[in-house]
C-alpha cells in the first residue's frame, strides 16, 4: 500500500509540474507518463482519466498553500511580515506558473476549477481579512477603511492575473506583476509606522522559517 501511495503520488506530481509549465489543455496523459518513465497503462492503474489527475494535482497544490499560509501566520511577528512571507512563497509559484493554466481549468476540468474558486474565495479570503485585522490591531494598518470591500478587492485581484486580455499586454512575468499588486495593496492600508517596516522587508526579506524572527 505504502508503494502504491508513493507511485500515485510520483505521477500526480510529475503531473501538477507539467500543467504548471504548459497548462492543463497542452498536457496529455502520454506526455505525463513520459515524464514518470512508464507507460499509460501504469497512469490508467492509478488515475481513471486526465480530470481525476488534474483535480488531485490542483487539491494538493491548495494544500500545499493551506499549510504555508497557517505557518506563516504562526512564525511571523507582525501582519507585515506574514505577507511578505506569504507573497514570497506565492511568487516563487508563479515563477513556474503558465498563466493559460487556470482559464484551462475553467474550460476543460470544471471541478478543478470550482475546488480553486471556492478555496480562493473561503480560506484565502478569510486568511487576508485575518490579516488585516491583525495589522490594525498592530497599529500597522489604518482602521478607517472597510475590511470586507478590500480584503474581496485583495482576493479579486488574483482573478485579473489570468485573464488573457491582461497577462497578454505585460511584458513582466506573473511573479513580477503579483509583487507590484502586493505593495500596492500593503501601501494603501499602511500608517506610518507600517510604511517603515515595509521599506524594512523590502530591503531585508524575511526568510521562510522559525529562526528568521527578528
Amino acid at each position: 500500500m505504502e508503494d502504491e501511495n508513493e507511485n500515485k503520488a510520483h505521477i500526480r506530481n510529475r503531473a501538477l509540474h507539467l500543467f504548471m509549465q504548459y497548462g492543463a489543455r497542452s498536457v496529455s496523459m502520454d506526455d505525463i507518463a513520459s515524464a514518470v518513465g512508464s507507460s499509460k497503462k501504469t497512469i490508467y492503474q492509478y488515475y481513471t482519466d486526465k480530470d481525476q489527475l488534474v483535480g488531485e494535482a490542483i487539491e494538493m497544490l491548495l494544500q500545499d498553500n493551506c499549510m504555508h499560509c497557517k505557518t506563516f501566520h504562526d512564525i511571523s511577528d507582525n501582519a507585515i511580515q506574514e505577507g511578505f512571507l506569504a507573497i514570497e512563497q506565492t511568487s516563487e509559484l508563479f515563477r513556474n506558473m503558465n498563466p493559460v493554466l487556470m482559464n484551462d481549468l475553467k474550460k476543460y476540468h470544471p471541478r478543478a476549477y470550482k475546488k480553486f474558486v471556492d478555496y480562493k474565495n473561503g480560506f484565502i479570503y478569510d486568511v487576508i481579512a485575518t490579516n488585516i485585522k491583525r495589522g490594525i490591531g498592530e497599529g500597522l494598518y489604518r482602521d478607517d477603511f472597510n475590511i470586507d470591500i478590500i480584503a474581496q478587492f485583495r482576493v479579486g485581484s488574483i482573478d485579473v492575473l489570468f485573464m488573457p486580455e491582461f497577462y497578454s499586454r505585460l511584458k513582466d512575468s506573473l511573479f513580477q506583476v503579483q509583487l507590484e499588486l502586493f505593495y500596492f495593496f500593503l501601501h494603501g492600508m499602511a500608517t506610518p509606522k507600517g510604511q517603515k517596516l515595509i521599506e524594512k522587508y523590502k530591503k531585508h526579506k524575511p526568510k521562510n522559517n522559525s529562526d528568521a524572527k527578528d
